[in-house]
């Protein structure tokens, strides 16, 4: 048995096809800033690098740090 943790960044964007489209990012600095974020996300729609299936990204949604910690109960021997 052993608890775990992880902490993610998610960004998530609006499409052009009106659906949503996230990158998530692994271990996000402590001492990140909602500016900081929302300048990066904007210069990403402004470059257009990214085509999702629902089109080309058209604005910031969300911003979210994500802490979990898991809990496994059950190891298998090998």
């Amino acid at each position: 048995m052993a608890l775990s943790t992880n902490k993610v960044l998610r960004l998530t964007f609006n499409t052009t096809g009106g659906k949503t489209f996230a990158i998530t990012l692994s271990d996000p600095k402590e001492d990140l800033q909602p500016t900081e974020v929302m300048a990066v996300m904007n210069s990403l729609i402004a470059s257009d690098i990214f085509l999702t299936p629902s089109g080309a990204l058209t604005g910031i949604r969300d911003i979210k740090v994500i802490d979990t910690t898991t809990n496994d109960l059950y190891d298998p021997q090998e």
